[in-house]
């Protein structure tokens, strides 16, 4: 049975910084992410036809020079039969905080919009492109406060757009399985996890660290999302409680309000039988050591009545030893970045591609009218209003941090609150 194809489907990129580029403000990526991930995989999805004209936003016009350079050394030179062609907003040798605007109303009405920037810029570039009549793929945190969160829900279903949020440690195969086996294991009892980035990535977030945003917001939002998702409609969360080291950031010129390691402390309730509890701790750093083999330690630890589930994605049995560099745990199920015998791009099924593909799929049948929005509902992808618990705990974190208290999760009229 031949697969449908729909019309390809203009994209509009916000943000030009390490995951869509792989350019950081000290020029290209030390990370995993070299030649980015956004960006690379819609050059790539536009050769499979699913994706056509491409606009990018950032706030200095005079980066995109070269951006241009970076991707055709770093991709067109390496990749075959890939167009590299975008427009840049804004135009010229501009500076201007705002170009998102711009870049937004160049696109046609039913495009998809996918936005990596700073967590303080989120919710109003997805709304600006909801109430334009945009598809929505938004990098976690979706939003920084629960009642913007809720505010993106509406905005989306009252248009009949599509929009999730890029939590892509749900298509990662190991959680994606885990998340499966675990419902077998009857009630959840405890669940603990730790994913951390090295401290040179303070460097690459300098300018928004601690000022716009927090490490919990950044790396937390990933294991708290799984285990939303695990327990999802059979518990829910009551109480979160913070703690935060600092130090190590303040020392490499962060700002003083920059933690190092953020703990989440969350009392969790069975939905139907409130005296059944279970507790979960969320860590977050990224002050972890350097050289330590891996970009970013991720692992966690679910326990419940009948049984356990362990995942540690920082070490998947494939190392190489450099003499420049020792040992390096390397993750090509995330993103791989070899190309395939015929020199063409081969990284479709790492689950940072497959999410994005997700989302330029759901956008195109939207679009081509052979599906709606809603439709995506209850089938394990992360739209905004399946993530909203995850917005909900990360907010109280940071309320708790600020306040030096713990916070309350309630539910009033239908709708999420923070008490």
């Amino acid at each position: 049975m031949p697969v449908e194809s729909f019309p390809p489907i203009s994209v509009g990129l916000m943000g030009t910084g390490e995951y869509t580029t792989g350019i950081t403000p000290s020029g290209q990526s030390k990370s995993d992410k070299k030649i980015g991930v956004v960006g690379i995989t819609m050059f790539d999805l536009r050769r499979r036809g699913k994706v056509s004209d491409i606009v990018m936003a950032g706030t200095n016009g005079g980066k995109f020079p070269e951006i241009q350079q970076h991707f055709q050394k770093n991709i067109g030179d390496v990749y075959k039969g890939l167009d590299l062609s975008f427009r840049g907003f804004p135009e010229g040798n501009l500076r201007n905080a705002e170009a998102y605007k711009e870049a937004l109303r160049a696109l046609p009405k039913g495009s998809a919009v996918i936005i990596f920037t700073p967590d303080s810029t989120h919710f109003p570039i997805a709304s600006e492109a909801l109430n334009l009549g945009h598809h929505v793929l938004v990098t976690k945190p979706a939003t920084q406060k629960l009642e913007d969160h809720i505010k993106l829900i509406e905005l989306a279903e009252e248009k009949g757009l599509v929009c999730f949020v890029e939590h892509h440690k749900r298509f990662d195969p190991a959680y994606n399985d885990a998340r499966a086996r675990a419902q077998k294991l009857g009630e959840f009892n405890f669940y603990n996890s730790y994913m951390s980035q090295p401290k040179m990535q303070l460097e690459t977030f300098r300018s928004w660290a601690g000022i716009d945003s927090d490490i919990s917001y950044y790396l937390n939002s990933h294991h708290i999302d799984i285990h939303c998702w695990m327990v999802e409609g059979r518990y829910k969360p009551t109480k979160v409680t913070a703690s935060a080291s600092t130090g190590i950031a303040t020392s490499m010129g962060c700002d003083p309000r920059t933690e190092d390691t953020i703990t989440l402390l969350v009392d969790w309730e069975n939905i139907e039988t409130p005296t059944q509890r279970g507790t979960a701790v969320y860590t977050a750093s990224w002050a972890a050591p350097l050289k330590a083999g891996v970009h970013s330690e991720q692992r966690f630890h679910y326990m419940a009545a009948k049984g356990e589930v362990r995942v540690d994605q920082a070490h998947r049995g494939y190392s190489i030893v450099e003499d420049d560099i020792g040992k390096l745990d390397y993750n090509p199920f995330y993103v791989k970045y070899s190309p395939d015998e015929d020199g063409f791009f081969d990284g479709q099924k790492g689950y940072g591609y497959v999410s994005l593909e997700k989302f330029i799929d759901a956008a195109q049948k939207v679009s081509a009218g052979k599906s709606k929005a809603s439709d995506y509902e209850g089938k394990g992808l992360p739209t905004v209003r399946a993530t909203v618990l995850t917005t909900a705990i990360i907010h109280a974190g940071r309320i708790s941090l600020d306040e030096k208290r713990a916070v309350g999760i309630t539910e009033e009229g239908g709708k999420l609150r923070l008490v």
